[in-house]
C-alpha cells in the first residue's frame, strides 16, 4: 500500500489532549486577556490563511515531479502539512476553552487579580515585578507568569501592603506587595 493512503497515528493527539489537560487544572477555565486571545487568533488565521496554503501548494507541486519516496520536497512538505494542521487543532482547542478576562474591570484596585501586574519585595529586599496572564500567554523572561503559578495563586485577592507566604521550591517564601496596577479601560 503507498504510504500516502497509511493513517498515522493518533498519539501526537493523545499527546496534545494530554498536555492540554495537565496544563488546566480540573474545573478551571482557560482564563485569558483579550489581547492574548487575539494572538491566538492571528496565529490560527496566519495558519490557515497563508501558511497552509503555501505548503500545499508546495506539496502539488513536488508531488507532480514524480516519485515521492524519494521527493525531499514532498516528504517535507508533507511533515510540515501535518505539523501546521496539529496547532491549528491546537489552537482552535484553545480557543474554545478560552475564557476571555479583561482586566482593566479592576483598573484602580489594590487587590491582586487575574491581569494585575505586581511589584513586590521577597525576604531577600529583592524587588520584582510580574504580571499575572493565562497559560497560552506566559512568558516568565518578560515577567508575565500564568495564573495558575504558586506565586500567582498565593498573590491573587491580597492588597498592597500585604504580606503573602508560598511554597517555593527551596521553602517557604514570604513577600511583600508594594504596587497593584491593571491597563486602563480602553477609551480612557
Amino acid at each position: 500500500m503507498n504510504k500516502a493512503f497509511v493513517k498515522e497515528s493518533d498519539q501526537d493527539d493523545d499527546d496534545e489532549a494530554a498536555a492540554l489537560a495537565l496544563a488546566i487544572p480540573p474545573g478551571s477555565k482557560n482564563y485569558i486577556t483579550p489581547a492574548g486571545y487575539q494572538r491566538i487568533k492571528d496565529e490560527l488565521l496566519e495558519l490557515i490563511d497563508v501558511a497552509r496554503p503555501e505548503v500545499v501548494r508546495i506539496v502539488h507541486w513536488a508531488a507532480s515531479n514524480g516519485d515521492r519516496s524519494e521527493n525531499g520536497d514532498y516528504i517535507y512538505g508533507k511533515r510540515r502539512l501535518r505539523e501546521i494542521d496539529r496547532r491549528i487543532r491546537f489552537l482552535t482547542k484553545r480557543m474554545d476553552l478560552a475564557a476571555i478576562v479583561d482586566p482593566s474591570v479592576h483598573h484602580g484596585s489594590d487587590q491582586v487579580f487575574f491581569g494585575a501586574t505586581v511589584t513586590y519585595s521577597n525576604q531577600d529586599g529583592e524587588t520584582r515585578t510580574i504580571t499575572i496572564v493565562g497559560i497560552d500567554e506566559l512568558d516568565p523572561l518578560k515577567g508575565k507568569i500564568s495564573w495558575v503559578a504558586p506565586v500567582a495563586r498565593a498573590l491573587t485577592k491580597a492588597r498592597e501592603g500585604d504580606l503573602v507566604s508560598f511554597q517555593a521550591p527551596h521553602g517557604v517564601e514570604e513577600m511583600e506587595i508594594l504596587e497593584v496596577s491593571y491597563p486602563a479601560p480602553a477609551g480612557e
